[in-house]
């Protein structure tokens, strides 16, 4: 039976956050300062003239009134096509891991004698990133087409397709930072998971692993939450210039 993950009321952030905290046992509490402040801090103050410019622009001449709905059809057509490709490749981590990955060593021998090669969390860290960059580069090729259409169009969808290529640049690095870090976060639910005899005592991880056998398939699930989680974060930019092409249909 797995281990029970605990419950954290306290924290109302995204759901990405959320699902961290439950899952590394972290009380993680609301920020003090509000998302204004917070990207105060984020962007530099070539990003603030940037993000100046393009609010005090004025549309292109010659924009045409809005998007028809075969550019509509046609831009959902390709948001959906890529988070299915995601989606699939998200599901597809929870294969075992090739068995030259799992060798150290010393190997365990559990209680009837067989002989196990230990599992190493370097695969599962390699996959992870993998599928970031990924990610990363199929929804920054999507979020282009989308501006590109915005761009076309009225006046108003023009000037926001600038807005989102000034904050998609602006905060770019920041979001790399933050979103790196998740396979090293990860690491610490492996850890606690993987069961005695295995490894984690070489290391002095406390165990902590549930009683059934199959923690290595709990952890996959736990991971491919994640990175649910971490594609529908990267996405929101999609769906607010997705949004903004409906809206502007004539």
């Amino acid at each position: 039976m797995a281990q029970e993950l605990p419950r954290r009321t306290n924290f109302s952030g995204p759901p990405l956050i959320r699902l961290l905290s439950r899952l590394l046992d972290a009380n993680v509490q609301e920020p003090g300062q509000l998302l204004p402040d917070r990207l105060s801090q984020w962007l530099g103050w070539t990003n603030a003239i940037d993000l100046a410019s393009a609010l005090g622009a004025s549309p292109a001449a010659g924009a045409r009134a809005g998007s028809d709905r075969q550019d509509i059809a046609e831009a959902e057509q390709d948001c959906a096509r890529v988070r299915a490709m995601l989606e699939r490749a998200i599901a597809g981590l929870g294969e075992p891991a090739p068995a030259r990955a799992r060798a150290r060593p010393k190997a365990a021998i559990p209680r009837d004698g067989r002989h196990v090669p230990p599992v190493e969390y370097s695969i599962y860290r390699q996959r992870y990133g993998s599928l970031q960059q990924n990610m990363e580069s199929a929804i920054t090729a999507l979020r282009a087409r989308l501006r590109a259409m915005l761009a076309s169009g009225s006046p108003g969808s023009a000037r926001l397709a600038v807005l989102d290529a000034v904050m998609e640049q602006a905060l770019s690095e920041r979001e790399y930072e933050l979103l790196s870090a998740i396979p090293g976060l990860l690491e610490q639910r492996f850890l606690r998971l993987r069961p005695a005899g295995s490894g984690a005592e070489e290391e002095g991880v406390p165990e902590q692993s549930p009683a059934s056998g199959d923690w290595l398939g709990v952890f996959c699930k736990d991971m491919q939450s994640v990175l649910s989680a971490e594609l529908d974060l990267r996405l929101q930019p999609v769906e607010g210039l997705l949004g903004a092409l409906r809206a502007d249909r004539p």
